[in-house]
């Protein structure tokens, strides 16, 4: 069983809602950060990047411009961590929140080595707002924040198990993968993540693993290296 010294946890904001499909399901945020917690007892060093499509998928809008829409997605995914660091505190963890833009009074602007340092103090990094730039999804911040803080690995929370050879919703035969490689996701145009993060993770060595939060305590088996879904390899 491999032990992770540091994490990368991206959380999808639609399955912080559930069935709600907008907003907050507090027993659900509540039910991560218990596993959380438990991963920070085992001395895993977490940080946290939360989608925003809870509240705007602003690339469906045909009226807004692009760019104005991305940054309301960008400021989505700061309300998510804000959120949810303060789930998180009411379970008694540290928290900092950063940003690639200042959001004065609400989080600091990010920086590799104090994200670093209060992670190897147990604290819970969330890092927000995606890139800071538009044009980039939540996926390739998550990729780029990986790289930056030198994670052993990126952990996927979604609604779905692993990674399937078709949708799983449509086909009933689709076949999951134990183990699949990046240049294989991009040969098969499996859409786990945008091209731009799979590149990313592929270029700099950072392995993926994509399981389902629906399942019991799947943060905790997967941080703690009991794989339940796929991992997406360099090689």
């Amino acid at each position: 069983m491999k032990k992770y010294k540091r994490i990368l946890l991206k959380l999808s904001g639609e399955a912080l809602a559930a069935e709600k499909k907008t907003g907050f399901d507090e027993p659900t945020c509540l039910a991560v950060g218990k596993q959380v917690k438990q991963l920070i007892e085992e001395k895993i060093e977490v940080a946290v990047v939360i989608g925003g499509g809870n509240f705007w998928r602003g690339r469906s809008s045909e009226t807004i411009d692009r760019v104005k829409a991305d940054q309301i997605g960008m400021l989505a995914t700061v309300m998510n961590c804000i959120y949810v660091s303060e789930i998180f505190r009411s379970l008694g963890m540290k928290t900092e929140i950063y940003t690639p833009f200042a959001c004065t009074g609400m989080t600091e602007l990010f920086s590799k080595d104090k994200a670093v340092h209060v992670m190897t103090t147990g604290t819970v990094v969330f890092l927000a707002g995606g890139t800071g730039h538009p044009y980039f999804s939540t996926d390739t911040a998550t990729a780029l924040r990986a790289t930056e803080l030198e994670t052993d690995i990126i952990l996927m929370a979604r609604a779905v198990d692993g990674v399937y050879d078709s949708d799983p919703k449509v086909n009933p035969d689709a076949r999951k993968f134990d183990t699949i490689s990046f240049e294989e996701v991009l040969n098969r145009k499996l859409e786990i993540l945008d091209r731009t993060a799979t590149v990313m993770c592929m270029e700099n060595k950072m392995p993926l693993l994509l399981f389902s939060l629906n399942e019991e305590n799947s943060i905790v088996k997967n941080g703690s290296g009991q794989i339940t879904g796929t991992v997406v390899t360099i090689v």
